[in-house]
């Protein structure tokens, strides 16, 4: 009885450990059956890598309202379709928003409309690896959330961005937002 009793309390703290760091800021990775690198970014955002369709039931467990899927159809291993069927069937919203390079800068405006709205929330964002989700949350962090590029650049390293094009690609992006004014 009372190794049960010390377990329950420890499992307890663990938890309320892992939602403070969570509400605190930090990057809390999580196993997530059918999803590489989970990332549990905030109460409303999680980020991870190549996610298959099976894996959508365990977000809609987790309380997520929306995917956001940032890879393109043509990527290997990407299961689009059946991933947007299996949110469908769960009740998820579906935002598929593939982003291949530079030239799909138009792709992050989406995305931030997308993240922005409540409704939407909380959101899983991924790709395959979760470098470009990095990317992608270094922009949402300045531009929505007034965070500095480098305490942004800090979590989106946590996250996965590991690229060094990505991560210049977002910093490109903020560069011009300023420079226009926006």
């Amino acid at each position: 009885m009372f190794l049960k009793h010390v377990t329950l309390t420890l499992t307890a703290a663990v938890a309320v450990v892992a939602l403070g760091a969570v509400a605190a800021g930090q990057v809390v990775k999580k196993e997530v059956p059918g999803i590489t690198n989970f990332s549990r970014v905030d109460a409303t955002f999680a980020c991870g890598g190549a996610t298959t369709p099976a894996a959508v039931q365990a977000l809609k467990a987790e309380g997520f309202t929306s995917i956001v899927n940032l890879r393109a159809a043509d990527e290997p291993g990407a299961n689009v379709e059946a991933e947007q069927d299996a949110a469908r069937a769960a009740g998820i919203r579906y935002f598929h928003l593939p982003f291949k390079g530079a030239a799909d800068a138009a792709v992050v405006d989406q995305f931030l409309d997308v993240v922005r709205d409540p409704k939407n929330q909380p959101v899983f964002i991924h790709c395959a690896s979760a470098n470009r989700v990095g990317a992608f949350w270094v922009i949402k962090r300045v531009r929505l959330d007034g965070w500095p590029v480098e305490k942004a650049l800090t979590e989106a390293e946590a996250i996965g961005l590991k690229n060094p094009t990505l991560r210049q690609f977002a910093l490109d992006y903020l560069n011009r937002e300023k420079k226009s004014g926006k």
